[in-house]
């Protein structure tokens, strides 16, 4: 997870730690505010640690290609 996604899974769950606190006080205007925007937070920390993951698939897929391709040039002895 990029530093970006870190940074809003930690206001993320902040907001929603909020928003328990808010609905216990009864404000419940602040509450939906701070729920919805602690979901959009914990949302996008999410897209980025899958996009990071896919990131990662893709680098270890290319990597297992080229070692392929290298044993096959070291065995047709290129």
């Amino acid at each position: 997870m990029s530093g970006f996604g870190r940074w809003c899974l930690g206001i993320g769950v902040g907001l929603l730690a909020a928003t328990v606190v808010f609905r216990i006080m009864d404000l419940i205007p602040a509450t939906v505010i701070a729920g919805l925007l602690g979901l959009m937070a914990v949302g996008i920390a999410g897209y980025d640690a899958l996009y990071e993951w896919q990131g990662r698939i893709q680098r270890r897929r290319a990597a297992a290609k080229a070692r392929r391709e290298r044993e096959r040039e070291i065995r047709e002895g290129r």
